[in-house]
């Protein structure tokens, strides 16, 4: 449905035969109104070409995933008016993690995510389900290096918060301003060259058993911290 609200291009549409139920009939009323060709297939297909996953009934087939740069990013929040908001993720594996973190990236109205073009996920079919389509309103980053970025992005006067276990409480930082949040891998967190490359760490207090929360967790918490401290500002 994101895909064909936003215009993006698409090859070919292949919908399960039967009874349409659900969004299915808004989705070919889209497909039509774009002209976007739609194959009628039986569910054995749909089920060969999701691998496995999750179709609903429906498949799309795209042209690959355009990154853009960060200077797209920075134009962003000018456009807004607002101080440049951005995520970077150092080492994300899990595509689930990495679809779940843009997608609350995108709500909570980051103008960039930054993922390194190695040892981490890309942008594939698994992320654009878990994002439930916000990907494709995202400004996503591919960089080579990810701490020459981090040290551009300090020159630019963009403060960067590594978010781990051994920082100060989150709610004690002061998030105002041009911000990155670093979140780093599932199981590793923080690579040690990254955590020193950040202006400062701050931390989610644990009170369980479980000494951590899931990556994708913790980062929406810490991105919708730096909004309440936006709103917070804003109405004194």
């Amino acid at each position: 449905m994101e895909l064909l609200k936003n215009g993006r291009a698409i090859d070919k549409l292949y919908v399960q035969k039967g009874e349409l139920k659900g969004s299915i009939g808004r989705i070919l009323s889209l497909a039509s109104q774009n002209g976007v060709i739609v194959q009628r297939v039986e569910r054995e297909k749909l089920d060969s070409l999701s691998k496995g996953e999750v179709h609903q009934g429906v498949v799309a087939f795209t042209a690959g995933f355009e990154y853009k740069s960060i200077e797209d990013g920075f134009k962003l929040a000018e456009e807004k008016g607002e101080d440049p908001f951005f995520v970077i993720l150092d080492g994300i594996e899990d595509t689930h993690n990495l679809g779940a973190i843009i997608r609350t990236a995108e709500c909570a109205g980051v103008h960039a995510v930054i993922i390194p073009k190695r040892r981490s996920a890309m942008v594939n079919e698994t992320v654009y389900k878990a994002s439930a389509g916000a990907v494709d309103n995202m400004i996503v980053v591919s960089v080579t290096n990810l701490n020459q970025e981090i040290k551009e992005l300090k020159e630019r006067n963009v403060w960067i918060y590594g978010l781990d276990m051994d920082g100060q409480k989150y709610t004690k930082a002061n998030l105002l301003g041009p911000v990155a949040l670093v979140v780093g891998s599932e199981g590793k967190g923080l690579s040690e060259l990254v955590k020193k490359n950040c202006d400062a760490i701050i931390s989610l207090p644990m009170f369980g058993k479980t000494n951590s929360l899931n990556a994708s967790n913790a980062a929406a918490i810490a991105m919708y911290e730096i909004l309440r401290q936006k709103d917070e500002k804003e109405k004194a």
